[in-house]
């Protein structure tokens, strides 16, 4: 699902990757900590495609077996789109928009007819325990429910992998601790492959297999 070889990357003089190798299966959840400053979220944007490493001739990078180096920027906008769901620490919700119309916002870029999309939609805020709250705002819900909202934004479009970048780390536990099992369930449902940064030790041992990153390396 994901292999990556030789990952670096450069901030000016920065080394913040330091030739990262990586596999993930399909249907895996992998977890990955490390201290501040490690490179796991430089790691992460690289994985989800939303920044790039610098490439080599011993560099390669795919993801569902695709490689990410062939497609052009219009092509990796599309894959990303359609391939890769995002869950971030703060939900990014769009405050104008319904919990219905922020989750079928992807959809709606991927060209999906507007009566497909937000049957979709409901249908995933109905999974997620949102089904009374399709009209609220993002103001208008907990913290909890707006990063469910943003959770069923991510999987819209039925991705196949989803990164998330410390998605518990604005919550109070009860809710940190349904999100992490909602992982699990969304994975047993939907057959994602979850990459999830965290400093949350509950949530990095829940994972299949937990790596830890020092000093823009994996170590395990």
């Amino acid at each position: 699902m994901i292999t990556a070889r030789n990952i670096h990357k450069y901030y000016s003089d920065l080394h913040v990757l330091k030739g990262v190798d990586l596999d993930i299966k399909a249907g895996e959840i992998v977890s990955i900590v490390g201290a501040s400053g490690a490179g796991k979220t430089t790691l992460l944007q690289i994985l989800g495609t939303l920044d790039k490493p610098e490439y080599d001739n011993q560099t390669t990078f795919s993801l569902n077996n695709v490689d990410i180096r062939s497609l052009n920027e219009k092509a990796l906008a599309k894959f990303r789109n359609e391939q890769i769901g995002f869950i971030f620490q703060f939900h990014q919700l769009l405050p104008e928009f319904t919990a219905l119309e922020n989750v079928c916002i992807p959809a709606f870029i991927k060209k999906t007819r507007k009566e497909a999309a937000e049957k979709r939609a409901k249908e995933l805020l109905d999974f997620l325990g949102l089904k009374d709250r399709y009209e609220h705002k993002p103001n208008e819900l907990s913290g909890g429910e707006q990063q469910r909202v943003a959770v069923a934004r991510a999987l819209i479009n039925n991705p196949k992998i989803i990164f998330a970048d410390e998605p518990s780390g604005n919550l109070d536990s009860e809710s940190a601790e349904n999100l992490h099992n909602l992982f699990f369930k969304l994975r047993d449902e939907y057959g994602q492959t979850f990459v999830i940064v965290t400093h949350n030790e509950d949530l990095a041992n829940m994972a299949d297999r937990k790596l830890t990153m020092v000093d823009g390396k994996i170590l395990n």
